[in-house]
């Protein structure tokens, strides 16, 4: 298929098209050590937990037609869920711009990446997936009917909570695609990311070159090449500019932040600091969800204790120069699909990132 073809025309009527919501996003970079947090402060202190909102995987009863493209009988499964690595832990992470602007478009999944741990070598990798690429899976639900789910992927965590299921549905879509077992999510806000950079002190970040957004905050936003340092709203703004560029110039600035994000919080010993942690999580109540639980707390402060603050994170940001193209559906939505017609390279890209 070309460029210039259009995919079959898929009835999106179900999915109605919200407001673009605030940001493309930034915040879940911050899962190295909101992760870590969540566990280290719920061992010693037993209070930072309830803090957190956590989702116990409520998957559908039934599956409602109003919900998913149900088009008849569902096609073959081409994408069988993964079994989870005995080796490998694998954290969804998540950004929204609030459940509580549901209107604009707050749940819709702007950010999403997969961190990836290797228990053996402790390697780390983070992965990108653009909100535009369009997903075509079949999913059993909790009764064994199976629905043929289709739209943007970054539709699908919002129509999960219409359910009773907003991580469990994503965490299962991603697996899919990617043939890799997704272990936990978490899921952000960004009021969460601005609590998180302030409470540090602010970031810092060295730029090759001058970045400029001049018209999206009503003012021209700039950042000179060289060292900057910025607080909890510059670095917002930073991860949420995309008039003057595009998503995957976006998504790499936001692998960038979670270094500067990282390397701050070590610097100030703050994983040491149980009272520092508690009181950062504190305030974050009601803008963090996951699925994490009390009794993941030793797995997640083995994998936290054995990561090498030395060693580089690998990167990668899947977009249209590498595994996708950018084309419309029939009534003219633009979208992302996967070169090789189906998610095999986006598997085989998930399968070696942690060999390099």
């Amino acid at each position: 298929m070309t460029n210039d073809e259009q995919v079959p025309q898929y009835d999106l009527s179900e999915f109605p098209r919200l407001k673009k919501p605030w940001f493309k996003r930034p915040l879940f970079y911050i899962f190295i050590i909101v992760a870590i947090f969540l566990g280290y402060f719920s061992l010693r202190l037993g209070l930072a937990y309830n803090s957190i909102t956590v989702e116990n995987q409520p998957w559908w009863q039934d599956v409602a037609s109003k919900v998913f493209n149900i088009g008849g009988t569902p096609k073959e499964d081409l994408n069988p869920m993964p079994s989870p690595e005995e080796k490998r832990f694998d954290v969804l992470i998540l950004g929204i711009r609030g459940e509580s602007d549901v209107q604009n478009g707050g749940t819709l999944t702007d950010t999403i990446i997969v961190a990836s741990f290797d228990k053996t070598t402790k390697k780390t990798a983070m992965i990108s997936i653009p909100r535009d690429l369009y997903i075509d899976v079949v999913i059993t639900a909790k009764n064994g009917k199976q629905v043929e789910v289709k739209g943007k992927i970054n539709e699908m965590y919002e129509k999960g909570l219409e359910n009773g299921g907003g991580i469990d549905l994503t965490e299962k879509i991603i697996s899919k695609i990617t043939g890799t077992y997704i272990d936990k999510t978490v899921v952000f806000d960004f009021n969460a990311f601005k609590e998180i950079v302030d409470t540090l002190g602010g970031i810092d970040i060295y730029l090759d070159k001058p970045f400029n957004e001049p018209t999206q905050w009503g003012y021209d936003f700039s950042l000179p090449a060289g060292n900057n340092h910025l607080n909890g709203d510059q670095a917002l703004y930073y991860v949420r500019s995309r008039y003057s560029t595009n998503d995957f110039d976006r998504a790499k600035r936001q692998q960038d932040v979670i270094a500067a994000i990282k390397s701050k919080a070590l610097s100030l010993g703050f994983l040491a600091n149980p009272l520092k942690i508690n009181s950062m999580l504190s305030s974050l109540k009601g803008n963090i969800k996951t699925d994490f639980q009390i009794w993941d707390i030793n797995d997640i402060l083995t994998l936290a204790n054995s990561l090498n603050p030395k060693q580089p994170v690998i990167s990668r940001v899947i977009s249209t120069d590498n595994l996708l193209y950018q084309t419309k559906t029939a009534d003219g939505e633009y979208i992302l699909l996967p070169k090789d017609t189906n998610y095999a390279e986006i598997k085989n890209l998930f399968k070696n990132i942690l060999l390099q």
